[in-house]
């Protein structure tokens, strides 16, 4: 069954670079008269190509594809002169359990066709196109008893299958999700990298179900409470607590109090006298000990001095811990 079948993006860059110099180096196996198209074509229409590709994924289009070439690991594609690769664990009807050999004869004889993909991972830098038969050739009915079994506000647990920039995309089992960015945490997340990988298993809740674009908006954040909501009932003014800083910028440093939580130590309450940036008084990953100075959750913003507390002995009984927070 669809559902049942492992994600890609399993690859290290080692594994990968390997699998396309092997394919570089196996002419044989290309079918004569190939040509990369690509090659003659002008920047604009390159970049164009590119653009499209890129729609194509975000929009979990089916495209067609034209198998060129294949190594011990997939096939070599071809998409209006764009070069990609579809995994053998993303072909459809592939024998499973083979050795070595068997699985190549059998993807050579798939060169010259044409396949109905759907793009899985994309990054123009990195030189990487890399499509799914799989997500593609689901039966259109069972596709259709996915969606219909989709609803606002379900819990559901996925695999992660791309991190982009924007969120990443989560397999629920035939049907995939987008988990933006500023969904995936109550706090502030740099890139979704930091705290997803690719093949992870997720609990997600859906947000929202657009059958007619086939499009499914999915939360992690929204399974726990707002901490912003509670600020007011979890830290008083003038309270020293325990916090990391996660940022240094020229106005000040911000401080993690508890996860989803941040407060801003403005550059005034960092420390005495002068000091050329904030940078030479305070380090990201750094614990200190905070002051309150303000609360505002309507507006999610916490106001902290570092400098009312450095010079003075702290008492530990009164720090509050951002591990216990």
């Amino acid at each position: 069954m669809f559902g049942d079948v492992p994600p890609f993006l399993d690859l290290d860059e080692a594994y990968w670079q390997s699998l396309m110099n092997d394919a570089e180096a196996q002419t044989s196996e290309r079918p004569p008269g190939e040509r990369r198209a690509a090659a003659s074509m002008r920047p604009d229409d390159v970049d164009a190509l590119w653009l499209a590709a890129q729609r194509a994924f975000e929009s979990a289009t089916q495209i067609t594809v034209s198998a060129a070439g294949c190594n011990r690991g997939g096939l070599l594609i071809e998409w209006n002169g764009l070069r990609g690769f579809l995994p053998s664990s993303h072909i459809c009807g592939l024998t499973p359990h083979q050795d070595e050999d068997t699985r190549r004869t059998e993807l050579m004889q798939r060169v010259g066709r044409a396949y109905d993909v759907r793009v899985i991972e994309i990054e123009r830098g990195q030189g990487r196109f890399v499509v799914s038969e799989r997500l593609a050739c689901a039966e259109p009915s069972r596709r259709d008893a996915m969606w219909d079994d989709l609803a606002h506000d379900q819990v559901r647990d996925g695999t992660v299958t791309n991190v982009c920039d924007f969120g990443v995309f989560v397999d629920l089992g035939g049907i995939e999700g987008l988990l933006h960015i500023s969904e995936i945490s109550w706090g502030r997340v740099n890139h979704p990298s930091d705290r997803l990988t690719l093949g992870q298993r997720v609990e997600v809740l859906i947000l929202s179900v657009d059958r007619a674009q086939r499009r499914v908006a999915l939360s992690m954040k929204r399974l726990s409470p707002d901490p912003w909501l509670t600020v007011g009932e979890r830290y008083r003014v003038g309270e020293i607590v325990e916090g990391m800083v996660t940022s240094v910028v020229a106005f000040g440093a911000f401080a993690r109090l508890a996860d989803g939580l941040e407060g801003l130590i403005h550059v005034s309450e960092l420390a005495e006298g002068n000091f050329l940036h904030p940078r030479n008084v305070v380090c990201e990953g750094q614990t200190v000990h905070v002051r309150v100075l303000n609360i505002d959750g309507a507006h999610r913003r916490l106001g902290l001095s570092l400098r009312q507390v450095n010079g003075a002995e702290v008492k530990t009984s009164h720090v509050l811990k951002a591990s216990e927070a």
